[in-house]
């Protein structure tokens, strides 16, 4: 990946942990010059420009892109990444928590879009990745809520890709299974049987492993590379075919 996006101007939202990390790190690594976005900068990979963010303020949202636009000029591509998780039956949780996890994981995305849009259009050939989850297409147990918000963000990707395919920018969603990230490390940990809970995750996968935000990123970096002209509106999985796969004897 070295080089090949050499100078673009990029950035990445939720991308100082998990997913995002490893998105940012490949980014700088193919030569992208990356600002970060994200509630809590810490941890973020070196080299990255910080803006201590809340993907739930319109007010934060708008600054932070309008300092990296004045910084560069344009912006050649977002990563929407950031979001939460909520673990929950429909009859679990109060309504407000519904609507502040709709507002990060959904609303996130649409602040995000529209503050980099006025940049994103100053160069021919941008591209939107939008990153959504396995549990859009399946079924999971407690996990209404946020399966709802990736339901949402793939329906919004397509849509997307169609109102600005005539602007030259490219719009995709990237599908990831069970990632192995510090969260899920941490939810292994807090379980009452580490082991059985790790193989869990594992299982989900036919692959009999979880995806690695690595793996995520290598599919991030190949939809926004300009040179993938085809590929638009499209939903990328990496998922260990987690979704597509029952392997089942004949």
């Amino acid at each position: 990946m070295n080089g090949n996006l050499n100078g673009a101007i990029a950035v990445v939202t939720g991308g100082a942990a998990g997913i995002g990390k490893a998105v940012a790190s490949a980014l700088l690594a193919a030569g992208a010059k990356v600002s970060i976005l994200d509630k809590n900068t810490a941890g973020s990979p070196a080299g990255a420009d910080l803006y201590q963010t809340d993907m739930g303020s319109d007010d934060q949202v708008r600054a932070a892109f309008d300092s990296i636009g004045q910084k560069h000029g344009h912006i050649n591509i977002l990563i929407n990444n950031a979001g939460v998780s909520y673990p929950a039956t429909v009859e679990d949780g109060p309504l407000e928590d519904w609507h502040s996890v709709f507002d990060v994981n959904v609303l996130g995305y649409v602040r995000a879009t529209r503050a980099a849009l006025p940049y994103l259009r100053r160069r021919r050939g941008a591209s939107i990745t939008n990153v959504s989850s396995c549990t859009a297409t399946t079924g999971l147990r407690r996990r209404v809520l946020y399966s709802a918000t990736k339901g949402a963000i793939e329906a919004m990707s397509r849509a997307m890709a169609a109102d600005f395919l005539h602007e030259g920018i490219r719009v995709n969603c990237v599908s990831p299974g069970t990632v192995d990230t510090p969260l899920i490390a941490e939810l292994i940990r807090q379980a009452p049987d580490p082991a059985a809970q790790q193989e869990v995750y594992n299982n989900r996968q036919p692959t009999g492993f979880m995806v690695s935000a690595e793996e995520v990123a290598r599919a991030v970096i190949y939809v926004a590379d300009p040179a993938a002209v085809s590929t638009v509106g499209t939903v990328l999985t990496v998922d260990g075919g987690f979704a597509s796969l029952r392997l089942f004897d004949s």
